[in-house]
């Protein structure tokens, strides 16, 4: 017989196994179990330990990642006790106690799981991925500027923001900012092939922007954004991947952009880095052909960001060793621990994964749901793991690139605004537990910041865009929040103290 092992160490919680209260003709219990410990690794799995005793038999787990079985082998006084442990997705070991009793008896089988990727984490100045995170830091996102775009032409104002100024720039960095990234698209910004000439007015304007940087001091991420939103544009991946001739077209153009781009900034210090692209999708968001086409997709963007690797270097200055970025698919995750190869660069170590995380988007994103986490409302709060499925994340890219010196960063995250001072408080425990488990594994984030003021749906308002100043108080907690959970040292103040410290 199979016997359901109690959770609880209460009379009313215990099961037994055998119907004799006392030993065999009234005799003293006897307990003996083979095992006294039990180790697991981090990932799920069962142990099995042997109990033989002479009276009724109580097994007790001691958390609520293992579970136990017994099962009656042989005489009625002889078990196989089945325990199972659930994987451990955290990076801290965890231990617990199983009790086995049967009358006055009692053992204890004691129970070790390792951390997710136990491995020492490497010091910063034996890993590059390291080195990175130090350099970058903090970071946050001039979104929806001089990205944005009306009718197929690039305009800094024509999603609603402000020009940008000098003034946002040291405001963003007194707030504890190391790092700006500046997403730009070139849309009708750009003449006919072959040399696709870009217009010297968009050109400067980027390159006062970047100023702006660097006079604040300021680390500036410059990319290509928009231009390959959902393959609408020319960089049409969805048509590339299955059309050699138009794949031939978008490198040459790749090419000829980011050598102009790379060109202007050929003299700038190691503040300035060069992002490849920005999502690139074939308009389904990771859910279209990417996942019937043999990988196409992913080879094509794999040959962009050779491409653009291969620009940048040839234009020499500092550019011959400047840090670069290189975006997985559609930034995912997933996709990008599975599917990237990164490009070969005459530079040692000058290379930079980019992902985004905003996870759960109906939550980050859309505002269907208004707490998140382990002490959230479970009726307003998205479905699943919440805190797992952030460490599950970082895990993955920790394992892949972070600890083999590769270094990564989270190039976009965001939690719309809330309304309430209560649901606020959930929005910078997202804030909190994702930033500081990203610098545990290794990685920089930086926030995106739309401008869009008031709470709900695609609310990123953290700065305003024209004066630096606060756009609500909401939003100067959420910047102080981000910014401890990336620069604070004290040994104390880790992922486990974060997530301790959740709202109720």
């Amino acid at each position: 017989m199979t016997i359901a092992i109690a959770a609880l160490f209460s009379a009313a919680a215990l099961t037994c196994c055998s119907p004799e209260e006392k030993g065999v003709n009234g005799d003293t219990v006897t307990l003996s179990v083979d095992k006294t410990s039990l180790d697991f690794g981090a990932a799920a799995g069962e142990q099995v330990f042997n109990v033989e005793t002479s009276g009724k038999l109580y097994v007790v787990p001691g958390a609520d990642w293992i579970n136990a079985s017994a099962k009656a082998s042989g005489t009625p006084y002889k078990y196989s006790v089945t325990v199972s442990a659930n994987e451990n997705v955290t990076r801290e070991e965890r231990t617990t106690r199983i009790s086995v009793v049967a009358g006055d008896e009692k053992k204890y089988v004691e129970v070790r799981q390792q951390a997710k990727g136990a491995e020492p984490v490497p010091e910063p100045e034996d890993n590059a991925a390291w080195q990175v995170l130090d350099k970058l830091g903090m970071g946050w996102n001039l979104g929806n500027q001089l990205d944005a775009h009306n009718n197929g032409v690039a305009g800094e104002t024509v999603w609603g923001n402000p020009k940008a100024t000098q003034a946002l720039f040291d405001k963003v960095k007194a707030a504890g900012y190391k790092s700006v990234r500046i997403p730009v698209t070139w849309l009708g910004k750009f003449g006919e092939a072959p040399e696709y000439k870009i217009d010297n007015d968009w050109l400067d304007r980027v390159a006062e922007v970047v100023g702006y940087a660097e006079n604040a001091g300021l680390n500036a991420i410059v990319n290509i954004h928009h231009d390959g939103g959902d393959s609408k544009y020319w960089l049409d991946i969805k048509t590339a991947a299955v059309n050699d001739e138009k794949n031939a077209q978008i490198r040459q153009q790749i090419r000829a952009m980011w050598s102009q781009i790379a060109g202007k900034f050929r003299d700038k210090g190691d503040f300035l880095i060069f992002e490849a692209f920005n999502e690139i999708h074939d308009g389904k968001w990771g859910w279209g052909d990417n996942r019937t086409d043999g990988g196409k997709q992913y080879r094509c963007l794999n040959g962009w960001n050779q491409e653009f690797v291969d620009a940048v270097r040839a234009t020499g200055g500092n550019n011959a060793s400047r840090l670069l970025v290189v975006p997985g698919y559609c930034t995912n995750i997933d996709f990008t621990v599975s599917d990237m190869v990164l490009p070969e660069d005459t530079a040692k170590d000058r290379l930079i994964v980019a992902v985004h995380y905003y996870d759960p988007g109906d939550y980050t994103l859309n505002a269907k749901y208004s707490e998140w986490g382990h002490t959230a409302d479970p009726s307003k709060k998205a479905p699943g793991s919440n805190e797992e499925q952030v460490t599950e994340a970082f895990v993955k890219l920790y394992d892949k690139f972070i600890s083999k010196g590769v270094p990564v960063y989270i190039g976009e995250m965001g939690c719309g605004n809330r309304a309430t001072e209560h649901e606020q408080k959930f929005q910078r425990y997202w804030f909190e537990y994702v930033v500081k488990a990203a610098k545990t594994y290794g990685m920089s984030t930086f926030v995106w910041d739309n401008g869009a003021e008031g709470a709900g749906a695609e609310t990123h308002a953290y700065f305003n865009h024209a004066t630096g100043e606060f756009p609500s108080e909401g939003a100067r907690k959420a910047v102080e929040t981000m910014v401890h959970a990336m620069n604070n040292e004290d040994p104390s103040y880790t992922l486990e103290s974060v997530y301790a410290n959740a709202p109720k």
